[in-house]
């Protein structure tokens, strides 16, 4: 499909850089199972894709108690943090579950230590839109302007699917993570039987590789031979043990 670029308005020039830029935190944030590097990946790629946006922060919280932030500007990463306490743009869309805006901070009068500040570290403007990640975590993305009134309709809107995008994107995150510690718990206790150690010793042996791609080995082996791990490696023990003839 081509478009004419002479019939685009500033509100199908929205869309697109809005589906630009899902698709890029997509892209993006697909492979990782660090929860601080998805946070860290969401607010650069953000704080560079939206229109308006100088700055990008991400609150979290975990289990209700601070979960770390990230910020595309580590200058102002103190606006995503707690040191407020609970007043500030980020606790405030947390607690009401809506999103929270202050096009011109040079009038705002409802966090005032926060928004002083925010107006020294030259912020004049700020959406934060809460964060529904899974049953533990939740946070706010924050959006910050350097002049007053450029946060419209546009931004909102994008920020309302930010914020729904990021918590599917940052809920996946979290599940490979919880995956992959397990799958290392397994693999510790598979390590730690005697038959299937030795097989992983002996590739790691012949191979000059370090114990978990050994061990990767080794599942690849039962796979395709469909027998049991174990078997494998009681198979690869016995055969190395065997005296060689003379």
């Amino acid at each position: 499909m081509r478009l004419d670029m002479r019939e685009l308005t500033s509100d199908t020039l929205g869309v697109l850089e809005t589906a630009a830029l899902l698709r890029e935190l997509t892209a993006g944030l697909i492979a990782v199972d660090d929860f601080d590097a998805a946070l860290a990946e969401l607010v650069r790629i953000t704080a560079d894709a939206v229109p308006g946006v100088a700055w990008c922060g991400f609150t979290a919280l975990l289990a209700g108690e601070p979960a770390g932030v990230a910020a595309s500007d580590p200058r102002l990463a103190e606006l995503d943090d707690l040191g407020h306490g609970g007043e500030s743009p980020a606790m405030n869309a947390i607690r009401r579950r809506e999103m929270t805006i202050a096009a011109d901070l040079t009038t705002e009068d409802r966090w005032p230590a926060w928004t002083e500040s925010a107006r020294r570290l030259g912020v004049r403007g700020v959406i934060s839109a809460p964060v529904d990640v899974d049953e533990q975590a939740i946070g706010s993305i924050n959006l910050y302007a350097d002049r007053a009134a450029l946060l419209g309709t546009r931004q909102q809107l994008t920020a309302m699917l930010l914020a729904e995008h990021a918590g599917l994107l940052l809920a996946a995150v979290r599940d490979r993570a919880r995956r992959a510690e397990r799958a290392g718990e397994r693999d510790g206790a598979l390590l730690g039987e005697n038959v299937v150690g030795q097989a992983v010793g002996v590739i790691m042996t012949q191979r000059g590789c370090p114990a978990p791609e050994a061990l990767h080995v080794l599942r690849s082996a039962a796979s395709s031979l469909d027998i049991p791990l174990r078997e494998v490696a009681e198979r690869l023990v016995t055969t190395v043990s065997r005296p060689r003839e003379s």
